[in-house]
């Protein structure tokens, strides 16, 4: 995991601080490149319905990089696609110590959020600075000015969506948000017991957002107990634990740092086996008409 562009934080940059204790499990790609004996063999997939792109081949050889950035490199999940995806990319961003951007995206209508998984991230949002470690999270809204850099000793992982806002007459821009998983209570879905839960960064009631990011929860033996079937896209990375995951008519095993990324329509289910509890970071898009003409 040694072949980042060169890197140099700008002079005047904190300190780095020791890479704190992870608070929670969030797994991340394999990086590295496997031996010349490995099987080729994996659960990559591509359909017309539905991607899996495993950990196990996100590899070295397929991360991209950012012009304006030093030290990072990522590895590119999601992105428009013609006759798929519509809605979002997302990325897994590795930063190595000293690493980041003053300037991370030039587009004024794109809204941005990032939910780190390791080491410490320092966010600065409208000339105010966020520490974020483990769990922490983050909300951009359009057309604001922000900026990150790794402020530890050693490399920082996060995930980042990009989504262009829909706007609706008589709305405004979401406010930013900043927030930690581990203070947020998981709303439990109905009748379950507990079983299947989520973990809210955006207010559902706030219909300023057009995208939510949440973190769903099932304990061993929860399940999502039918196929679910909606216009919502989704992007689905693993964090922890395993299951076995319904995508339109196929049932695939799934597990920590594999990536799942459904169009719309496509049916999904959902059951943990365990042995422990098995959680994934999740993207929909939300809260807005249908779109009836072509990039508009």
């Amino acid at each position: 995991m040694n072949d980042h562009p060169p890197k140099g934080a700008p002079t005047g940059d904190p300190a780095p601080v020791p890479r704190a204790a992870p608070t929670g499990s969030y797994a991340g790609p394999v990086a590295g490149l496997p031996p010349q004996t490995g099987l080729t063999t994996d659960t990559a997939v591509l359909t017309d319905a539905y991607a899996i792109i495993p950990r196990t081949v996100m590899r070295d050889i397929v991360t991209s990089y950012l012009p304006g950035w030093e030290g990072m490199r990522m590895w590119v999940l999601a992105r428009p696609l013609s006759g798929f995806a519509e809605t979002f990319s997302q990325y897994v961003v590795e930063l190595a110590e000293g690493g980041g951007s003053d300037h991370p995206d030039d587009d004024p209508e794109i809204q941005h959020a990032i939910f780190v998984t390791g080491g410490s991230l320092r966010i600065t949002i409208d000339g105010t600075a966020h520490d974020l470690t483990p769990g922490g999270f983050a909300y951009v809204p359009p057309g604001t000015a922000w900026s990150l850099r790794n402020i530890t000793t050693g490399e920082t992982g996060f995930h980042w969506w990009r989504k262009r806002w829909q706007p609706v007459h008589g709305l405004n821009y979401p406010d930013p948000i900043i927030a930690q998983e581990q203070d947020i209570a998981p709303s439990p879905m109905p009748d379950t017991d507990g079983a299947w839960a989520t973990t809210r960064f955006m207010d559902p009631a706030d219909l300023r957002h057009d995208m939510h990011i949440t973190v769903v929860t099932f304990k061993p033996g929860g399940s999502i107990p039918f196929a679910e079937t909606h216009v919502m896209e989704h992007g689905l990375f693993v964090l922890e634990g395993k299951a076995v995951y319904r995508l339109n008519r196929d049932w695939v095993e799934v597990g920590p740092g594999d990536f799942m990324w459904l169009r719309a329509f496509c049916p999904q289910a959902c059951y943990a086996g365990g042995p422990g509890r098995f959680r994934y970071l999740l993207y929909k898009d939300v809260n807005r008409h249908a779109t009836l003409w072509p990039n508009r």
